[in-house]
């Protein structure tokens, strides 16, 4: 049994993780997203918690090696924060659950990405192996700190590539202490990895990962946990799942796919496409698609800063619901959806917000709206308000809006998601939609159909050039708009000889 006899006020004191402390420890429980960073790095932000077991067997000592299991590829590290449980803990509230701690460490949460597809959400195999939850080197009492003033940094071979704090996490330390004692018991020597923030990826053998969780003033921290990554040499038995990695995986251990090498997916909007809408009006690409019977596909009601400018990208998308006090505190501070979404549109894409048509606060601002420029944003677009209205129409990137408004965001909405199907300006846009606007207004064009429509407008723009040339030579409309049989004949000797 462990024995936490910690005067922090007075000592700032200090205890060691040894092997006693690992004995101690019946269960081990892993977080998975809880960093706005990872996050936004996954793509995906939990709207509770979520969690997986690690055995008790998987942890070790720090200066422990640990082995990569022969015939596998992606080791994964990401460095946490752990918490050691000090007293049984069992229904208790968000306000009593922090007591329950006792003492906080460095862990790094290994696993191997190849044996994920085997173990079916579980983590099993792929995070449970010996020495795969190494913690420490030192103990520092719960309650020397501020949980949301914690600093954790992960080291690759002597490079930073984890830095982050606890000040905006998803889920506070109490709330995942509170949440788990509503179903089971937390025991005395139990652990709580936190979860990681962005920057987790692969080690490979003869790599050294260092941990380190401090104050953010500096004053406490754990040193730094330090793990050497050895290279199995048995390999698995021949009655069980073997190790298998995809372009997939590989991607999600590394964090993207230009980390892990891989070339970037091609777009259904390449280059060529992006210039041929480019080309033609979005009057034209509007007729095209009510021959399709799509008729519902325009944003309708906005005003742009930039109306001059022609618009095509592919769609991002965020969603704001009503405001409720209780929720916007949950959901409203921090690195929110709203951020998240502004500080991970790529180059070219456009941002489209629906606010309900809300015009009564803004959705944006000059700050945000300045990120996603120097992101490459092609636009925002957004059927809300936009606050700091002159300095936004003042930047290179349009954005289209309803109105400006000087109210900040928590007025009317709550920052909810992203990458979701939602609803601007009367119509329905998916993440992936094509985006195409210009002064004639926006249109959302379904990916499937973008190659034959663009290519069916471009011929409708060559035969209106034509019959404004022969309206403007005094011919009358009647038969020639839209052109009957023998204008037909006459259009196309006109397309050849232009052709010539």
């Amino acid at each position: 049994m462990i024995v936490y006899d910690f005067v922090p006020d007075e000592e700032k004191a200090l205890e060691q993780v040894n092997g006693d402390t690992l004995a101690a420890a019946r269960k081990v429980i892993a977080v998975h997203i809880n960093y706005p960073s990872r996050a936004a790095q996954r793509g995906r932000t939990p709207a509770q918690p979520s969690y997986f077991l690690k055995p008790s067997s998987s942890l070790a000592l720090g200066g422990s090696p640990v082995e990569r299991p022969a015939g596998c590829e992606l080791l994964g590290y990401e460095g946490e924060i752990a918490l050691v449980i000090g007293k049984a803990a069992r229904r208790v509230s968000l306000d009593d659950a922090w007591s329950h701690v006792a003492a906080i460490t460095a862990s790094n949460d290994l696993g191997v990405y190849d044996l994920r597809w085997a173990d079916k959400g579980s983590n099993l195999r792929s995070k449970g192996g010996d020495g795969f939850t190494p913690v420490g080197p030192e103990l520092i009492p719960a309650d020397a700190v501020d949980p949301s003033q914690l600093r954790i940094r992960t080291w690759h071979n002597g490079e930073l590539v984890q830095d982050d704090t606890t000040e905006d996490l998803l889920f506070p330390f109490a709330r995942l202490v509170a949440d788990l004692s509503q179903l089971l018991t937390l025991e005395e020597g139990d652990i709580i990895l936190t979860g990681t923030p962005a920057g987790a990826s692969v080690a490979t053998p003869g790599d050294v990962l260092e941990v380190e969780v401090e104050t953010v003033d500096g004053s406490l921290s754990t040193g730094r946990l330090i793990t050497t990554v050895e290279e199995g040499t048995t390999a698995f038995a021949d009655f069980g799942a073997q190790p298998k990695v995809d372009d997939l995986q590989r991607e999600e251990a590394y964090g993207s796919r230009k980390a892990a090498g891989l070339a970037a997916p091609a777009s259904v909007l390449t280059p060529e496409l992006k210039a041929k809408l480019e080309s033609v009006a979005t009057a034209t690409l509007s007729s095209q698609m009510r021959k399709r019977g799509l008729n519902n596909v325009s944003i309708d009601g906005l005003q742009a800063t930039r109306p001059d400018r022609r618009v095509v990208g592919l769609a991002r998308t965020l969603r704001y619901v009503p405001n409720r006090e209780d929720l916007f505190k949950t959901h409203g501070g921090g690195f929110n959806a709203q951020k998240r979404a502004i500080d991970s549109v790529d180059e070219g894409e456009i941002l489209v917000m629906e606010a309900r048509g809300e015009k009564g606060t803004g959705t944006v601002g000059d700050i945000l709206a300045l990120r996603a420029q120097v992101r490459g944003a092609a636009a925002i677009i957004t059927d809300g308000g936009v606050r700091d209205y002159s300095a936004v129409a003042d930047l290179e990137m349009p954005t289209y809006f309803s109105n400006p408004h000087p109210a900040v965001l928590g007025r009317r909405h709550i920052p909810w998601d992203t990458d979701i199907t939602i609803a601007c300006g009367g119509a329905t846009v998916q993440p992936g939609d094509i985006i195409v606007a210009d002064s004639d207004g926006i249109l959302v064009i379904p990916p499937a159909i973008a190659e034959e429509l663009v290519e069916d407008s471009i011929q409708q723009e060559r035969e209106e050039t034509f019959i404004f040339e022969m309206v403007k030579q005094g011919n009358s409309v009647d038969g020639l708009y839209p052109m009957n049989s023998e204008w037909q004949a006459r259009y196309k000797e006109w397309e050849a000889k232009a052709n010539d």
